[in-house]
């Protein structure tokens, strides 16, 4: 063997020996600094159960001197040994409950750890629990010589009554941090008072903010994926601002960074909000949002995050009033805390919401006094509407049925002028028809535009109606989500993998309303396109869109073509004959009548015309 090859063993075993000792000298400072751990938590707890009439703070600081091992206080990131005791303590929990909302707080951060909505229920009939364990962090930063973050420590029960529980963190014997949460008979919102004691000779003067971080994981508790996801978001509302901002709408993630004041931030899932209010507002906030997949696992809709910062005043004794809502997005009672927050209820812009706020809401609601079966409400409310449009419908009928009668006329000039160069003759004649017998072009399209509002306010008030949550009609057991007659074994693109009927019969109804005016149609190409769009196109249209969407809106659309097919054969049986409309029509052509200014305008137009055509030839 060369001196090379010994030279090279005789390193191999310095190093094994070497790595030997150390590694054992490493198994040995971890078992000693568990074992002084385990000695802290069980002093902890022992602590933690004495009374809190009996507290004494005089003799925290030498107790927990005396409690927490050198060992344990050098490997512990914080100095003082009252945060090392706090940082190795056991988790318990507290409960507060009243007739409306079960709240479970842990120490751990002095933070809510689980919510339950006792009124209500998941769509698999569960108990519905908005706030899951460990699903949530609540955390306020403090800044002194070294970073105290709240959610790293377990806070003392200082005390506790049938509606109140308060946690301590003590930083010395004299100051602490402390969390108060009250809730009142009767109410979704739960009241937390941040107390800072004594901290003035911790954190330096020149801070004038303290970080406040807040995630959750905000469960599914609706049926269908896709409708659950497309009302959930992350809303916020600037202080005195009537109205109400979000990080937007069927998104899969979203991110918004504000810089000036936000009173309050709301974590919004279809029917159901947890709301983090600050009573002095926040200086500014970072938000984010970010769904899961469908197939989660542990059932979680979307991951919510916030960063805000709380504005501080120095002071011995420095209180930060927060209050935390969790419940449901019921109009009336969002409204009844007079922070704005119905206006998270997604109702829709200034004329549409209008209708459904001060309209259409209030006519659900007192119908829904006398009324519990909400079909039967959705019935009513839909003959409601249609009697009060039902002068803009019959309007829109006369119209169209004068274009009809004057259809022969167009023909003619259509023929008296075949070629494209006299297009401008054939518009003014045919403008000059209109004029003369008081038809107007649009008298069928204003009527109907002027529906449209009342059509898009009940495409937002049916999926996002509390009110129809869990209500079943028919065979549809909640008219708030799809209803389901057939399950398919695969999945379409925009359709889903089942079949709702009431969005069936919606799209087979707009047929037949469709079929039954298509004779009223006037002729040529673009009408042509026209009816195939009327008679094919929308049908299908309407199954695809209404197959995933609310029942509620289904069913309604569904009575509003039948209710509208009535009304249709109704004028045309009693109020129509088109031989007198035509008569009538003639009669006002043939009496005189001084020509508008837009007829004299198309006249000189025309002219200008004829004079540069004679010009080219």
């Amino acid at each position: 063997m060369n001196k090379n090859s010994i030279l090279g063993f005789v390193l191999i075993g310095v190093i094994l020996i070497a790595f030997s000792w150390y590694n054992s000298k490493i198994i040995n400072e971890t078992k000693a600094v568990q074992q002084a751990a385990d000695s802290v938590a069980a002093a902890s707890v022992a602590i933690s159960k004495t009374d809190s009439a009996t507290f004494n703070t005089d003799s925290l600081q030498s107790g927990a001197d005396s409690i927490v091992p050198a060992a344990v206080q050098q490997a512990s990131p914080y100095k003082d040994s009252l945060l090392i005791k706090a940082s190795l303590g056991a988790e318990e929990f507290s409960v507060l409950e009243n007739d409306k909302i079960k709240v479970e707080l842990t120490n751990l951060g002095a933070q809510p750890s689980n919510v339950l909505i006792k009124e209500f229920k998941a769509a698999d009939s569960s108990a519905l629990v908005l706030m899951k364990s460990k699903s949530s962090k609540l955390s306020l930063s403090i800044y002194t010589n070294e970073e105290i973050r709240t959610d790293r420590f377990a806070f003392t029960k200082y005390a506790q009554t049938d509606t109140s529980v308060t946690y301590r963190l003590f930083v010395d014997s004299t100051s602490y941090i402390q969390y108060e949460y009250v809730l009142s008979a009767g109410s979704y919102m739960l009241s937390a008072n941040v107390t800072l004691s004594g901290m003035e000779r911790h954190i330096p003067r020149n801070v004038t903010s303290l970080d406040l971080s807040w995630v959750m994981d905000m469960p599914r508790l609706e049926k269908g994926y896709d409708n659950e996801k497309n009302y959930s978001t992350i809303v916020y509302k600037y202080p005195n601002d009537k109205s109400v901002d979000d990080l937007g709408l069927r998104k899969d993630d979203a991110e918004e960074d504000i810089r000036t004041k936000v009173e309050w931030i709301a974590y919004q899932q279809q029917f159901f909000s947890a709301i983090l209010v600050a009573e002095n507002s926040f200086a500014n906030a970072n938000m984010r949002y970010r769904f899961y997949p469908e197939g989660d696992p542990d059932g979680n809709l979307m991951r919510c995050e916030s960063l805000m910062q709380v504005p501080y005043n120095e002071g011995t004794e420095v209180t930060i009033p927060f209050s935390m809502y969790f419940g449901p997005n019921h109009f009336k009672t969002l409204k009844s805390y007079d922070k704005g927050f119905e206006k998270i209820v997604p109702l829709g812009g200034w004329l549409i919401g209008w209708i459904n706020r001060y309209i259409i809401i209030t006519v659900f609601d007192f119908l829904g006094r006398f009324i519990s079966n909400y079909g039967i409400i959705i019935l009513i409310l839909t003959i409601l509407i249609k009697l009060v449009i039902s002068p803009l419908t019959f309007k829109s009928y006369m119209s169209s049925a004068k274009m009809r009668v004057l259809k022969p006329e167009i023909d003619k000039i259509n023929a008296k002028y075949p070629k494209t160069e006299d297009a401008m003759k054939k518009q003014q004649e045919t403008m000059a028809l209109y004029s003369k017998t008081g038809v107007s072009m649009f008298g069928g399209c204003l009527p109907m535009l002027l529906q449209f509002p009342i059509l898009f306010a009940m495409f937002r008030f049916f999926p996002s109606s509390f009110e129809l949550r869990q209500e079943g009609f028919l065979w549809a057991h909640d008219l708030s989500t799809y209803d389901s007659i057939l399950t398919l074994p695969f999945t379409i693109p925009l359709f889903g993998d089942h079949l709702s009927l009431f969005a069936l019969l919606m799209a087979v109804s707009t047929y037949f309303y469709s079929r039954m005016n298509i004779d009223q149609m006037t002729s040529g190409p673009q009408m042509a396109g026209m009816k195939v769009m009327s008679l094919y196109f929308m049908p299908i249209f309407l199954l695809f869109l209404g197959n995933n969407f609310s029942s509620g809106l289904s069913y309604y659309y569904l009575l509003s073509n039948l209710i509208t097919m009535v009304q249709t054969w109704a004028i045309r049986r009693f109020f129509v004959d088109e031989e007198k409309i035509y008569a009538k029509l003639k009669e006002r052509a043939a009496a005189p009548k001084k020509k508008s200014k837009f007829q004299e305008r198309l006249d000189s137009v025309y002219k200008t015309q004829q004079e540069q055509l004679k010009k080219r030839k």
